[in-house]
C-alpha cells in the first residue's frame, strides 16, 4: 500500500556558491580536454565526486601531484598552502584554481597577522583540506583546535590572534572568544565564518520544525553536513542522515506524513531530487 508522503526540497540547501564555481570550471575542462586532475575530492561528497570522475575528473592526493609534469590541475574551493603552488611552478603545472573568496581572504588575513608574529590558533578540523591551506600560510606554526578543551590544553599566551575554519559554527566561535576573555586572555577575534554557510543554521531549524520527517542528505566526510545534520536533529527528533537512496529507510515513515528533505553545503541538488523521487514512490 502506498504511503502517500507529502515531500519538499529546502530551497536553501545545496552546493554554495564556491562549490558551484569549482564544478563549473571543472565541467568546463571537461567538456574541451575530456579529462581533468583534481587535488583531493572536489566536493566531500562521494555521489557527486563518482558523477564527475565518470567524465573524466580524476582525483590525486599531493604524492602524485609532486610527480606530474606539463597538465592541468583543478584547486578546489577549499585552498591549497603555498607549497602547493610552489610545486605547479617545479613541475610546469596549469592550476586551475577555483578557490572559494572566502577561503582566498581567510588565507591572506591568517599570512598577514603571521607577517606580524601574532600567536595564531585556529578554531577547525585537524587534517581538513581547507585548514591545511590555512596553516600552509604559518609555515605550521598555527595552534588548530577543534574545542575549547583541546584549546586549553595549550600553554597560551596572554595576547591571542583567533581564527575560524569558514564552515564553523558562529555561536561556537564567539562562546570561545567569551571563554577565553573570561579566563583573562585579550583575544583578537577574527570572524572568518562564512554567512552562507553560518545562516544556513536558522533557515534549517526553521525548515525542519515544518515536517513530520526529515532526510538529511550528505557525504560522510563533510564537516559542514555533520553540523547541519545535528541542528535539524535538534530541532526534529525524526530526522535521518542518509548519503545516498539507497539508504532510505520505508518503516521511517508513516501514511500521509510530511517529509522534508535537505542537505549539506557540499550536498547537489539532482541528489536531493533522486531522494524526493524516490520517497514519492514508498
Amino acid at each position: 500500500m502506498p504511503l502517500n508522503l507529502s515531500v519538499r526540497i529546502d530551497p536553501n540547501s545545496g552546493f554554495c556558491f564556491g562549490v558551484i564555481y569549482a564544478i563549473q570550471m571543472a565541467e568546463d575542462i571537461l567538456d574541451e580536454q575530456g579529462y581533468l586532475y583534481c587535488l583531493g575530492d572536489i566536493v566531500h561528497n562521494d555521489e557527486e565526486v563518482e558523477r564527475l570522475e565518470k567524465r573524466g575528473l580524476r582525483i590525486i592526493d599531493y604524492e602524485t601531484l609532486g610527480g606530474l609534469h606539463d597538465e592541468k590541475v583543478l584547486i578546489r574551493a577549499h585552498g591549497e598552502p603555498p607549497s602547493t603552488y610552489q610545486t605547479a611552478l617545479q613541475n610546469n603545472l596549469t592550476l586551475i584554481d577555483a578557490s572559494c573568496p572566502v577561503v582566498l581572504k581567510l588565507q591572506n588575513r591568517i599570512k598577514s597577522s603571521y607577517d606580524r608574529k601574532e600567536r595564531i590558533f585556529i578554531y577547525g578540523k585537524h587534517g581538513h583540506a581547507e585548514v591545511r591551506g590555512l596553516l600552509g600560510q604559518t609555515r605550521g606554526d598555527a595552534v588548530v583546535f577543534e574545542n575549547l578543551d583541546e584549546l586549553l590544553r595549550h600553554e597560551l599566551p596572554p595576547n591571542i590572534t583567533l581564527y575560524s575554519q569558514t564552515t564553523k559554527s558562529t555561536d561556537s566561535f564567539y562562546r570561545i572568544k567569551g571563554e577565553l576573555e573570561g579566563r583573562g586572555y585579550q583575544v583578537a577575534a577574527n570572524d572568518t565564518i562564512c554567512r552562507q554557510v553560518s545562516n544556513r543554521d536558522q533557515e534549517l531549524r526553521r525548515f525542519a520544525a515544518e515536517y513530520d520527517q526529515i532526510v538529511f542528505v550528505s557525504g560522510t566526510k563533510s564537516s559542514n553536513g555533520k553540523v547541519l545534520y545535528q541542528v535539524c536533529k535538534n530541532t526534529n527528533d525524526n530526522t535521518h542522515f542518509i548519503s545516498k537512496v539507497e539508504e532510505l529507510r520505508p518503516e521511517w515513515f508513516k501514511p500521509g506524513q510530511t517529509v522534508g528533505i535537505c542537505g549539506a553545503t557540499s550536498t547537489p541538488m539532482w541528489l536531493m531530487e533522486d531522494v524526493r523521487d524516490a520517497l514519492l514512490r514508498l
